[in-house]
């Protein structure tokens, strides 16, 4: 369906667990009261709203968290989610510490995509950045998932003073392995308030010295706004997603399911409407697709990252707490 600026709205990303087995310091530091279990959707009831927003013509969807493959029978509800009528694509965000168990099955799921977090090669930073010694896991998963056929992708955030300096190091994942690797700006909710990012003009600028012969990609590699250049000798991508130096609201696609059941139309804003009480009240699907579809239209033209907290209604949970 078209919101009100005449944006097609096919994709949405679905939280199902606020729980996470790492504690990134720009993410969820330290233990977070947790939403209550009867608070969290049941599969049921997000398979029942995935179906809906299929209605509206929804057809693609990325599974969250938290970490999604925390939450028990994960891979059961991502085949079930596959196999909804107006589904077109689920792929999966993961820190990937879980990952390499439970491949087989996503591959045979028909998973369309895996995107794992990794902000650095060095064991040290990682457990600084995380709390937790688990680089090996999440490395030894990124080879091994891309080593399966999936397709790939490896999201980075790089901090000024914390690793902004393994920013070539990292690019080189994509010379070495089947994988784009995607440097993704800081979004200054929650706990990342506190650090510095790095905008895409600072790395583009990095890499151009290394890297002169790069070249813009034209072709679409995802569902989301990233903008990817190819280097000489490569057989992955790298790309750029800088939602606050680059707003790319214009060409936003997406919506939101918060694991507590929010419909959510922006990232910045903390209006949304509670899709969780609709469903456990009985109300009627046509009501609840009406509902669906008036705040996807009503979808804000862009977000205001640039104001204060106290010029805007920004969001005010934690991105862990949002499903990022």
């Amino acid at each position: 369906m078209k919101d009100s600026h005449g944006r097609t709205i096919d994709y949405m990303r679905i939280s199902i667990t606020d729980r996470c087995n790492l504690r990134c310091k720009y993410c969820m530091p330290e233990e977070l009261p947790s939403i209550p279990h009867e608070k969290i959707l049941r599969f049921e009831e997000i398979l029942h709203l995935c179906r809906l927003a299929g209605e509206l013509g929804i057809h693609k969807f990325k599974v969250t968290g938290g970490e999604p493959l925390v939450r028990k029978n994960c891979l059961k509800f991502l085949k079930d989610l596959k196999e909804l009528p107006a589904t077109e694509q689920v792929t999966l965000t993961t820190n990937g510490t879980l990952l390499s168990e439970y491949l087989p099955e996503l591959k045979r799921i028909g998973l369309d995509g895996i995107n794992i977090s990794l902000d650095t090669l060095n064991e040290q930073t990682f457990e600084q950045i995380t709390g937790r010694p688990e680089f090996s896991k999440v490395m030894d998963a990124i080879i091994a998932c891309q080593a399966s056929g999936i397709r790939t992708k490896v999201n980075s955030v790089l901090l000024q003073d914390v690793n902004k300096d393994e920013f070539l190091q990292l690019v080189c994942l994509a010379r070495t392995y089947q994988v784009d690797v995607r440097f993704i700006e800081i979004m200054p909710i929650g706990f990342g308030q506190q650090f510095k990012g790095c905008s895409r003009q600072e790395l583009l600028n990095i890499l151009s010295e290394t890297y002169p012969d790069h070249v813009q990609v034209h072709e679409h590699r995802g569902n989301g706004p990233a903008t990817y250049i190819h280097l000489p000798g490569f057989k992955g991508c790298i790309g750029f997603i800088d939602a606050i130096h680059g707003k790319f609201c214009d060409s936003c696609n997406r919506v939101r399911l918060t694991s507590d059941g929010i419909l959510k139309l922006c990232l910045y804003y903390q209006n949304g409407i509670d899709l969780r009480s609709m469903l456990r009240a009985g109300d009627p699907d046509s009501s609840i697709r009406a509902a669906m579809e008036q705040a996807i239209f009503r979808k804000p033209s862009e977000h205001q990252f640039h104001l204060s907290a106290l010029e805007g209604p920004a969001e005010e949970r934690r991105m862990s707490q949002i499903g990022g």
